[in-house]
């Protein structure tokens, strides 16, 4: 929804039918056995050769695009590693999946990093490829080198062998959980003496894994430190002690739900201490778990006054607070996503009269369980993962193209590191998982999930608003936005797609606002449109839906199945002959604009209230401008609430008296400003109830369509200005 889907464009084709051409070529392999294997020493000096290149220098990341090509979907193993059989390399068939089966390896090489984390691996047998380990966490929060050092003994489970793109042959994992580095009881003799070091006091592991939190090695102090400790403890203290150490550094690893279990082991004989109960609540924040959150830091402050707790519970108030009444101080949302990077915020989810319901043929959808007026607030939602693309950054190496030849589907932008983010943040807090797997998807590979329920987004709704201000009046592509930054939503994923929408989304850093764009009786299913809606050909307009796999049914898009093409080439000629009237250095000729107009008002056949006529508003709202322009305020009103008119909206009065909206229609970002012209033109007119009116319907307009109103008087102005 609104990523850059680069699908059809000429330059990137060629690389998707290049992949699928690979695909098609592996599948003819599919079965067999690697034939025509380098040799062990050969592979190795080849890998370490390329990784002394890559370390010196030669590999300029700056300004290049990385390309990632997603395997078609398959699940991940969830045999226990006791129901699973030993094989080795020679037992591998190339592009298969072999279930229920687990290889032991050792690298051999140092780690290099590119799109995966990759070493060279040996079997018992000594027979060797390389190993590909995809979505693991950054270089600069858990190095490939504490990853994969050369030595490592590790498990792959249901190994699935592939051919690589230079040609040689490798084992790819892109289910964290498919491969096992907690490997003791399984390690093969012959590696026993450079995996096993003997018994290590509990006091040295404590010490040795301080040592690596210190040097901020947090993973490596987890485990090869505080876990070892723990198992070598003698005494119940001294593992109480390393629990809590570790603790800290799952905290500090994003492991909130392992820091809890660290903590509930310890044991309860006597009081928690103050760290045990800042690291307690620390993780329950984390994890969103305010309420719980809170009771702790109550005890906090009975139990040590002079902690921290004190700040810390008035700011986990401020999220119940959020929670439970959505209510925001949206001007302070727009301070933090300008300074914090990537806009990650410290704000709650609210949802609103809202809950998931089914949708018959559409799966399962959102529906409201109250009345609400357009411009209420429906959700205010934090992403459950956001991957933020800096375009103030000259630097294409935080872009990413995401090639899927299963789905013939390119995207450009973060998408690829949502992907890793979601993975690692689910194999990190296991009691995360319904929030992602809940959703719809195909399979249970996670980018087909993301695929299908990840919103592109701006840094912020308003300064796409403000843009579109700048806009020509006569746009055929008008708000259409392609960006390279993403998210996932897990609640407004559930809201189905419509073109004729009634509901909005917009954006403050990673956060999510929808509210109302029409007013809903109880029980209405809510929806918003995944692809703005726009002059397309049907066809070309349903083309870009087929992600979802569904086809758009709104009464806009069966009207436009149903006109002929001679029609809509028409309105199209008339409407590049009204944007060149209305470009013309000339004196403009209304009179003639006029009769353009209303000769595209007339090739429609249905009533405006229920197709809106997507080729005349925008033309009416120029209309407006050039009215006011030439300071002739009765046709600015008329003009305007034609605007209106043509989108849906049923409007009685707005001449003689008052505008009263008794329906609201499709909403569109210059809508703010067509109810402005109209408050200008009332004002001119002495009409001040009218100019009231129109400015409140201005105000909830801009409401709607950057998710609040706090900064309306600063984009527009004071009623008292105008």
């Amino acid at each position: 929804m609104d990523i850059h889907d680069v699908s059809e464009i000429p330059q990137y084709m060629e690389l998707l039918l290049k992949q699928k051409k690979s695909l098609q070529d592996a599948q003819l392999s599919k079965g067999r056995r690697p034939k025509e294997k380098k040799q062990p020493g050969e592979l190795i000096m080849q890998f370490r050769f390329r990784l002394m290149t890559s370390r010196g220098g030669s590999r300029n990341l700056a300004h290049s695009i990385r390309s990632t090509f997603i395997p078609p979907a398959y699940t991940p193993c969830i045999t226990p590693l006791s129901g699973l059989k030993k094989v080795m390399i020679g037992n591998l068939q190339l592009e298969t999946h072999h279930r229920d089966t687990y290889i032991p390896l050792r690298s051999v090489t140092p780690p290099d990093r590119m799109t995966a984390v990759m070493a060279i691996v040996e079997d018992e047998k000594k027979d060797v490829l390389m190993l590909q380990l995809y979505y693991q966490p950054e270089e600069s929060e858990h190095p490939a080198e504490e990853i994969l050092p050369e030595g490592t003994v590790l498990i792959v489970k249901e190994p699935y062998l592939k051919v690589m793109a230079d040609g040689d042959y490798g084992i790819r994992v892109d289910h964290l959980s498919d491969v096992t580095f907690d490997v003791r009881n399984l390690i093969p003799n012959q590696w026993q003496l450079n995996a096993e070091k003997g018994h290590t006091p509990a006091s040295t592991s404590k010490l040795r894994g301080n040592d690596c939190f210190n040097k901020f090695q947090y993973f490596k102090a987890i485990e090869h430190s505080y876990s070892e400790g723990i198992i070598c403890a003698e005494m119940a203290e001294e593992a109480d002690t390393l629990k809590l150490n570790r603790s800290l550094a799952y905290l500090r690893t994003n492991q909130f739900d392992a820091t809890l279990s660290d903590l509930e082991l310890i044991s309860a004989t006597e009081k928690p201490t103050e760290k045990a109960l800042v690291r307690k609540a620390r993780a329950l924040y984390n994890l969103h778990r305010y309420l719980e959150c809170t009771e702790v830091y109550k005890v906090l402050c009975a139990e040590y006054p002079s902690s921290i707790a004190s700040a810390e519970l008035k700011r986990t108030i401020s999220r119940v607070t959020e929670q439970e009444t959505g209510k925001y101080q949206f001007k302070k949302l727009y301070t933090e996503a300008t300074k914090i990077r990537p806009p990650h915020l410290d704000h709650a989810t609210y949802i609103g009269p809202v809950e998931v319901r089914s949708s018959n043929s559409r799966g399962r959808g959102l529906f409201t369980t109250a009345e609400v007026k357009a411009g209420d607030l429906l959700l205010c939602e934090k992403a459950f993962a956001h991957a933020y693309y800096d375009s103030s950054k000259k630097d294409d190496s935080q872009m990413s193209l995401l090639i899927i030849a299963e789905t013939d589907s390119m995207s450009m932008g973060t998408q690829v590191d949502l992907i890793g983010m979601i993975i690692r943040k689910l194999q990190r807090n296991p009691s995360l998982s319904p929030v992602i797997t809940d959703l719809h998807h195909g399979s249970f590979l996670i980018q087909r999930i993301i695929s299908l329920n990840c919103f592109g987004c701006p840094l912020s709704s308003r300064e796409t608003y403000l843009d579109s201000m700048r806009d020509s009046a006569i746009n055929e592509k008008k708000n259409v936005e392609l960006y390279h930054s993403c998210g996932v939503w897990p609640k407004a994923s559930y809201i189905n797609h419509c073109c004729y929408s009634n509901a909005r989304r917009s954006f403050i850093g990673d956060m999510m606002m929808v509210r109302a764009s029409q007013d809903l009786a109880p029980n209405t299913e809510i929806t918003f449109w995944y692809q703005a809606p726009h002059l397309d050909v049907y066809s070309d307009r349903q083309k870009k839906f087929r992600n979802w796999g569904f086809q758009c049914g709104c009464s806009m898009c069966q009207d436009d199945k149903k006109t002929d093409d001679k029609v809509i080439a028409q309105r199209n000629s008339l409407r590049a002959e009204a944007k060149k009237l209305y470009q013309s250095r000339r004196k403009l000729d209304t009179a003639k604009l006029e009769k353009v107009l209303a000769s595209i008002a007339s090739s429609y056949t249905q009533a405006p209230s229920k197709v809106p006529r997507l080729a005349i508003w925008d033309p009416l709202l120029a209309m407006a401008q050039i009215y006011t322009s030439q300071n002739h305020f009765t046709k600015v009103i008329e003009s305007a609430l034609g605007c209106l008119a043509s989108l849906g909206y049923v409007i009685e009065g707005g001449k003689r008296s008052p505008p009263v909206i008794r329906k609201w229609g499709l909403m569109h970002d210059t809508l703010t400003e067509c109810w402005m012209l109209t408050c200008v033109a009332y004002h001119s007119l002495h009409q001040q109830s009218s100019k009231v009116q129109a400015y409140e319907y201005a105000k909830i307009s801009y409401r709607i369509c950057v998710g609040e109103d706090e900064t309306f008087e600063e984009t527009h102005g004071k009623l008292a200005d105008l």
